[in-house]
């Protein structure tokens, strides 16, 4: 096999992984497609390189993360509001939870908000995220920290509310509490 066809069958199982981890990091669904096609082929014109499979993965994650930084950095101001619903579902248990948690996603600053996509959807440790973003596995930590603290203030005002019966606030806490203490 050539190393073309061995990019394309590369691309074919990846894309769909790549554009679901975009959506998380910007949000929207066209931009998703875009960055995932942009990390693609930045990850063709490198693809020599890459050695292994398991490391074109990884490679392909840094180069996505990094991509959808560096259009952060140029466009402060990016956000698009539309009264349309993504065309593609995420796997949640309602619509209305889908959204919640997209929303408190979008108050985080781009780097905590790849951290925590990083870390708690594509369930990479802390280690490999620090590899990823170029950063020290105490920064990944300390960003993680931070922007669980945020997205529990934002999701448990939303929680409370929507007045979700699937998550109540008070459950939640109670459980903590037993599990704590």
């Amino acid at each position: 096999m050539t190393s073309a066809e061995e990019f394309v069958e590369f691309a074919a199982a990846a894309s769909p992984r790549l554009r679901r981890a975009a959506f998380l990091l910007c949000g929207d669904w066209h931009t998703a497609e875009d960055l995932a096609q942009t990390t693609l082929a930045k990850v063709f014109v490198s693809w020599r390189k890459v050695s292994r499979q398991d490391a074109a993965h990884a490679y392909a994650t840094r180069t996505l993360v990094n991509t959808y930084l560096a259009d952060k950095r140029l466009k402060r101001a990016g956000e698009v509001i539309t009264d349309k619903l993504p065309e593609r579902s995420v796997e949640s248990p309602t619509p209305e939870a889908r959204i919640v948690v997209l929303d408190a996603l979008a108050t985080l600053p781009p780097k905590s908000r790849a951290v925590v996509v990083l870390r708690y959807w594509a369930d990479l440790s802390v280690e490999q995220v620090a590899d990823v973003l170029g950063c020290s596995p105490g920064n990944v930590k300390s960003q993680s920290a931070r922007a669980l603290d945020k997205l529990r203030a934002v999701l448990g005002d939303a929680i409370t509310e929507s007045g979700s019966p699937d998550h109540p606030r008070e459950e939640r806490h109670e459980t903590r509490k037993g599990r704590h203490g």
